[in-house]
C-alpha cells in the first residue's frame, strides 16, 4: 500500500498526547496558522476551501481538537504556499448536503468537501465530483472494502471520493450466558430465548420510530441478497423475489417478539445509548448495535464484567448469508483545478489514517487496521471482518420516506397489529404515492 504523507509518523504521539503534541499547540497560537476559518497563512498565494463538518478540527472536545491541529499544522507545512479556508456545515446535514450539490452545480461549491456517504450517489449521478484517481495507486484502491469500492467508484472506474470512517451494526453478547456466537437466524432466537430462560430479557434492537431502527432491520434483508432500489432509483423490494426475501427478514424480527426472544417493548427503543444502560445494567444478555458501543461498555463496566462482553457478525439465514448495514463520511474534490484535487486527497489521507486512529474510528481500507495499534484487538478482527459484507445506504430521494415506512411498519409488526405481508403492503402504498410526486 502508498505511504501515507509523514504526518502519520506523529500518530502514536497524539494518542498518547505525548510532549509532542503539546509543544506544537503554542506553535500554532504564535504563528496563527490555524483559526476558526482557516489553516495555514493568511497570505498564502493558494486557496483551497474546504466544506467540513464541525467536529474533528473544530470538535467541542479539546483533546480531539488539538490533535487535529497538529495533524493540519504538519499538514500545512508539508504544503507550502497553500492555505485552507475552512467552511463548518451546521447540524442540519441533510440540508447542509443539499446546499452543497446545489451550489456545485451552479459553479459557488466549495473547492473540497465532506460528503455523507449516503449521499455519495446523489452527487456522483450530478457529476460534480472530480476524480482522484492520480493521487491513489491500484493497490490503494483495491484495499478498500468492497462496499466501500463501489460507492466511491463510477462506470468508467473514476475514483470520486475516499470514504474515510465507517460504523456498523454487530451482534453483542454476555459471553457467561451465551458463549457461542449465533451463526443463523435460528440459532439467534434459541439464545435469546437461552437468556430469557437465564433471567434477562432476551434480544434488544432498535424498533421504535427511528432510522436505526429501519438501518440495523435492513441488514438482515441484504444478507439474502435483497436489493431496496433498481438502478434507477425506483422501489423494486416489494416485487418478485425482493418480496420474498422482504417478509423473511420481517418473519424474523415478528417470531423473535412472538417466541418471546425478544420483548415487545423493543418498539419504544430508538436510542443506542439506552440499549448500552440495559447491558451494563445487566438486564440483557445480548442485542444488536453499532460498533461504537463496543467500547462504551470497555469504559461504563468494571474490567471483569466488560471482559464477559463479545461482538460478532450479524447472523443471516444461513451461516454464508450475512450482511451489515455501513455509515461514516468520505472527502471528495469539487474542483477541477488538479491542484485542488491533488490538495483535497491529501486531505482526505490526513483523516484516513492518523485521524482514524486517533478518534479510533473505523478505517475503509483493510490494511490500516494492521498498520495502527489502536485497532489491535479481536473487536477489531470482528469489525473489519463484518465490513467485507458492509452495505451502504442508496443514495436516493426516496430514500427517506422508504426508511419512514419501514419504521412503521416494524412497529406494527412487532406490536402484534399487523401480520408482516399487510404491514408490507400499507407500506407500498405510501411509498408509490411518495415515488409518484417526485
Amino acid at each position: 500500500m502508498k505511504t501515507l504523507p509523514s504526518v502519520l509518523a506523529r500518530t502514536t504521539s497524539l494518542l498518547g498526547a505525548t510532549a509532542l503534541t503539546l509543544s506544537a499547540l503554542p506553535a500554532i497560537a504564535q504563528d496563527d496558522l490555524i483559526t476558526r476559518n482557516r489553516v495555514g497563512p493568511a497570505d498564502a498565494e493558494n486557496v483551497l476551501t474546504f466544506r467540513l463538518t464541525a467536529y474533528d478540527l473544530y470538535s467541542a472536545d479539546p483533546a480531539t481538537a488539538e490533535g487535529f491541529e497538529a495533524l493540519f499544522t504538519d499538514f500545512i507545512n508539508e504544503h507550502p504556499g497553500w492555505r485552507i479556508e475552512t467552511q463548518l456545515q451546521t447540524g442540519n446535514l441533510n440540508e447542509e448536503q443539499a446546499r452543497i450539490l446545489e451550489q456545485a452545480q451552479a459553479g459557488r461549491g466549495p473547492d473540497c468537501a465532506m460528503i455523507d456517504s449516503a449521499q455519495l450517489a446523489t452527487f456522483k449521478e450530478a457529476g460534480v465530483l472530480s476524480p482522484m484517481n492520480d493521487f491513489l495507486t491500484d493497490d490503494e484502491i483495491a484495499d478498500f472494502f468492497p462496499y466501500v469500492r463501489d460507492a466511491v467508484t463510477d462506470e468508467d472506474g473514476n475514483v470520486l471520493a475516499l470514504w474515510w470512517f465507517t460504523d456498523l451494526r454487530v451482534l453483542y453478547r454476555n459471553t457467561e450466558i451465551v458463549p457461542d456466537a449465533p451463526q443463523t437466524w435460528d440459532e439467534t432466537q434459541a439464545a435469546a430465548l437461552q437468556s430469557v430462560e437465564a433471567g434477562y430479557e432476551g434480544l434488544l434492537f432498535n424498533g421504535g420510530r427511528t432510522e436505526g431502527t429501519a438501518f440495523d432491520w435492513l441488514a438482515f434483508f441484504w444478507a439474502q441478497g435483497g436489493e431496496l432500489v433498481d438502478d434507477a432509483g425506483k422501489p423494486v423490494f416489494y416485487e418478485g423475489d425482493n418480496r420474498e426475501k422482504f417478509l423473511a427478514a420481517l418473519d424474523f424480527y415478528d417470531q423473535l417478539v412472538e417466541t418471546g426472544a425478544a420483548p415487545q417493548r423493543v418498539t419504544t427503543i430508538t436510542n443506542y445509548d439506552d440499549i448500552t444502560a440495559e447491558a451494563a445494567a445487566g438486564t440483557t444478555a445480548m442485542f444488536i448495535g453499532g460498533n461504537w458501543q463496543y467500547a462504551q461498555l470497555q469504559s461504563t463496566l468494571p474490567e471483569e464484567m466488560a471482559s464477559q462482553w463479545a461482538v460478532s457478525e450479524l447472523p443471516g439465514p444461513t451461516p454464508d448469508q450475512r450482511a451489515t448495514g455501513t455509515g461514516g463520511w468520505s472527502i471528495a474534490a469539487l474542483s477541477d483545478d488538479p491542484a485542488k484535487v491533488e490538495i483535497c486527497a491529501d486531505i482526505a489521507r490526513l483523516y484516513a489514517g492518523p485521524g482514524n486512529a486517533f478518534q479510533r474510528l473505523l478505517p475503509t481500507s483493510a490494511a490500516l487496521y494492521n498498520e495502527y495499534d489502536e485497532f489491535a484487538g479481536p473487536e477489531f478482527e470482528t469489525f473489519a471482518a463484518a465490513l467485507e459484507n458492509g452495505q451502504s445506504r442508496p443514495g436516493v430521494a426516496i430514500y427517506p420516506e422508504m426508511s419512514t415506512q419501514i419504521q412503521i411498519m416494524l412497529g406494527e409488526v412487532l406490536s402484534q397489529t399487523k401480520e408482516p405481508e399487510q404491514a408490507l403492503n400499507d407500506a407500498v402504498v405510501a411509498i408509490e404515492a411518495a415515488y409518484a410526486r417526485q
